[in-house]
């Protein structure tokens, strides 16, 4: 169940900003939080407030902020443990200037997308003349990062439902269908192998450990709880201090360590959006007073690019 519901107003404190919130995002990632799919990597209390990205307009500047003032129009995210994103104010920690070619429904999906996008390519040290391939190329994350990835001069293959196969081609990616005999059809496109693997959608780990052709070379986003067992990483912003244990509770999990967040992607955004190299594909927008509908339709993993509330 998701609920609308009154809380403590938030504001800024040393070295944040708030905003009046104009739009924000809702990321799979959180509708697996709520169901209870991540408990054993993200553990969180209840009730939980959701919401990791927002843009809208600045209204108050924390102790030691420099480079933004009131009336600012941004975009960021909240801090990790905090979010709170989806309301009419949020409280960012890390932020930059909203590109003028993008929405404020763009702006408001954003930076998850961008971060985390970011923050797997470096892992996966994806730079000029790679080839990647990007499991469910068509979702939120999925499109921001087919393009960072073409922005860095890799070569991609995405995969996709047909229906989205000319949407993957318009971002720059060679679109091929998920399911059985994956690793033929990538072969066929990419003959001399691919040098990495994103995995955006879960469920596949052992046909895409075969196209990478080792474990080490695969990192997923998805709720995929496999991932320890098959030695993929499974890559969550939740800080670093915060430990995961696996299923039998006896042991850290290594795939519960938390990678640095990548906030130096956004400004690198900020660049590619005035090249017009890097849109914000918006699957749909929803009230905020209708956010269960969105997380509804969050969960049919239909949706194409990304799902924002809008205040």
């Amino acid at each position: 169940m998701v609920c609308v519901a009154e809380v403590e107003e938030p504001h800024a404190g040393p070295g944040t900003i708030r905003i009046a919130v104009r739009a924000s995002g809702l990321s799979t990632g959180e509708t697996s939080i709520r169901s209870g799919k991540m408990r054993d990597v993200v553990p969180v209390t209840f009730p939980y407030r959701t919401g990791f990205d927002a843009a809208g307009v600045v209204d108050e500047v924390g102790d030691g902020v420099t480079g933004v003032g009131l009336g600012s129009e941004v975009f960021g995210m909240t801090a990790p443990a905090a979010r709170g994103a989806n309301a009419d104010h949020a409280v960012l920690t890390a932020w930059a200037p909203k590109p003028a070619a993008w929405s404020w429904e763009e702006a408001g999906g954003a930076a998850g997308a961008v971060e985390t996008a970011t923050r797997v390519l470096d892992r996966l040290a994806v730079g000029a003349g790679h080839t990647v391939l990007l499991q469910g190329a068509a979702g939120g994350v999925g499109a921001v990062a087919v393009q960072l990835a073409v922005a860095r001069g890799a070569v991609v293959i995405g995969t996709a439902g047909e229906h989205n196969h000319d949407f993957l081609r318009s971002l720059g990616a060679e679109p091929t269908t998920y399911g059985a005999g994956l690793a033929e059809r990538v072969r066929a496109l990419a003959p001399g192998g691919v040098d990495a693997v994103f995995d955006c959608a879960g469920g596949a780990l052992p046909d895409l450990i075969a196209v990478a052709g080792s474990p080490a070379r695969v990192v997923t986003i998805a709720p995929d709880l496999t991932a320890a067992a098959l030695g993929v990483h499974l890559s969550h912003g939740v800080p670093a201090g915060d430990r995961a244990r696996d299923r039998a509770g006896d042991r850290a999990a290594a795939v519960g360590a938390a990678d640095p967040l990548a906030v130096h992607g956004l400004g690198i955004a900020v660049e590619l959006a005035g090249q017009g190299r890097l849109r914000v594909p918006v699957a749909a927008a929803f009230p905020l007073t209708e956010a269960a509908a969105a997380h509804r339709l969050s969960e049919s993993r239909h949706a194409r690019g990304k799902i924002v509330l809008v205040n």
